[in-house]
């Protein structure tokens, strides 16, 4: 096994197992909220005593968490016989039997993961913006999910299965039982069958009126049919953002090679049913069943518009990395470009970090290579012929001019720069693989190569040997 990848489905759960779906999303809203009030008495108890102990790594808060449901702080229940005499039938948390323990546990996983990017963040060790100290989930604002891992204990089959006792569209979750999908299974099923692939862990959420679940795999390498050849030639390709299309890719030599221009654009084509939405919203009474059900038709339609987007760059990224094993992007500051109020909207419609994302791990797998150019170089108003730099150009000029004769599309002029950039600054060589601490020479496994090769870790599923469906919304 070789890479991380991620299948989703969309459930079908019956009326039973919807509330006992919502009772493990509520068990491990519960757990996380506890093991945090106990990191913050423990921290307002250090102040006057710093002998005091605080739970802090995971491993503690989950020994923590455990300690602390079977006191009788958790909980007590009582009885009365006719003499009228109080005894106490039970300790602790009584129902915690009724879910599946491992809920508890990964709830504080992820508390730990919280606690450990907040002191990281403040002592430096983690790139990126500052991040906040971890805050109580409510029930009406957080996301209904829990995680559930893949046990696979001796001569006893897994307690995560897939398409079992003959039911090809069910998922089989410990504590819950076998639950109907929605979509086709086949893809994962095959996988798991030939020994290439095994399922890690699940994640269970509710979005936009429907369960949906994510079954982490750790999955084998793509066939070597494909992956890209060592043997393709040097050939740099440049992929420009943008918004009046959505990305232009050229060659070294200028040559363009695709151009995406009839993007969906989900926000501005749901934005009036939005508004709409909205306000029938805002009209509700607050609190009211009313306004419960037109939250609900808004969370719909918001789930919908992203998933509307997520599968066209799915589908444009599948495109690019097949077609090309080297490409050159923009390492663009899309949080600033937010800024700007008038282009806020379709910038974020477009979803260009989302597709860099997608462009990276995909690349990878197929023993590609995707490098990002310096966020200062100027890829739009550079030259090829000359490298004369127009300083004066602007947003409005949609044609590059250069002094020296030179004409071309803005976007297209910047696409041939980034694959010049890239060819000039990496050349024909491979980058270093960092586990195997030398250089990935992708040499096809039908030639006897057997080397380690760099894991991905990413978890968005690639159309070779995944499957990513999206349901429609009720």
């Amino acid at each position: 096994m070789a890479r991380h990848t991620t299948f989703r489905f969309c459930l079908d759960p019956t009326v039973e197992q919807h509330e006992t779906l919502a009772r493990h999303a509520g068990a491990a809203r519960f757990a996380f909220n506890q093991c945090l009030r106990i990191v913050k008495s423990g921290l307002a108890d250090r102040k006057t005593d710093p002998n005091v102990e605080v739970p802090w790594t995971e491993f503690d808060l989950i020994n923590a968490f455990n300690a602390w449901k079977k006191t009788e702080a958790a909980g007590r229940i009582f009885t009365v016989d006719t003499a009228g005499t109080v005894y106490t039938m039970a300790t602790g948390l009584v129902w915690r039997r009724e879910v599946c323990q491992q809920v508890f546990e990964e709830a504080a996983v992820d508390l730990g993961r919280g606690l450990k990017a907040w002191s990281d963040s403040r002592s430096g060790k983690r790139v990126g913006g500052r991040v906040g100290f971890p805050r109580f989930k409510k029930k009406t604002e957080a996301v209904a999910s829990f995680r559930l891992r893949n046990k696979h204990s001796n001569g006893k089959p897994a307690t995560i299965r897939v398409g079992d006792n003959d039911r090809p569209r069910s998922v089989t979750l410990p504590g819950v039982g076998a639950i109907a999908v929605h979509d086709d299974t086949r893809r994962l099923r095959r996988m798991i069958a030939k020994g290439r692939a095994k399922i890690l862990f699940v994640t269970v959420s509710y979005r936009g009126g429907r369960w949906w679940i994510s079954l982490n795999v750790d999955a084998a390498y793509l066939h070597h049919g494909q992956q890209h050849s060592p043997n393709d030639g040097d050939r740099w390709v440049g992929v420009d953002r943008g918004l009046s299309a959505l990305l232009v890719a050229a060659t070294t030599d200028g040559v363009e090679v695709a151009r995406i221009t009839d993007a969906p654009r989900a926000l501005a084509a749901g934005l009036k049913q939005q508004r709409r939405l909205a306000k029938s919203l805002s009209r509700k009474k607050k609190g009211s069943h009313r306004r419960k059900n037109a939250a609900a038709r808004l969370a719909r339609h918001h789930h919908r518009v992203a998933n509307v987007r997520r599968h066209f760059l799915h589908q444009v990224s599948n495109e690019l990395v097949k077609t090309h094993d080297r490409l050159v992007i923009e390492n663009l500051s899309v949080a600033g470009m937010l800024r700007n109020h008038r282009l806020a909207r379709a910038i974020s419609d477009a979803g260009w970090s989302e597709l860099a994302r997608m462009l990276t791990y995909k690349q990878a797998w197929r023993g590609g290579q995707v490098v990002e150019a310096d966020r200062w170089y100027p890829s739009t108003r550079l030259c090829p012929h000359c490298g004369t730099i127009d300083r004066a150009m602007t947003l409005a000029d949609r044609v590059f001019t250069c002094s020296c004769g030179h004409t071309a599309d803005r976007d297209r002029n910047a696409a041939t720069n980034l694959a010049r950039w890239g060819q000039s600054n990496y050349g024909s060589h491979r980058p270093p693989d960092p586990q195997a601490g030398g250089r990935d020479t992708n040499v096809r496994r039908r030639d006897g190569a057997d080397q380690h090769r760099t894991c991905v870790g990413e978890t968005v599923p690639d159309d070779a040997e995944t499957d990513v469906q999206t349901a429609p919304t009720a």
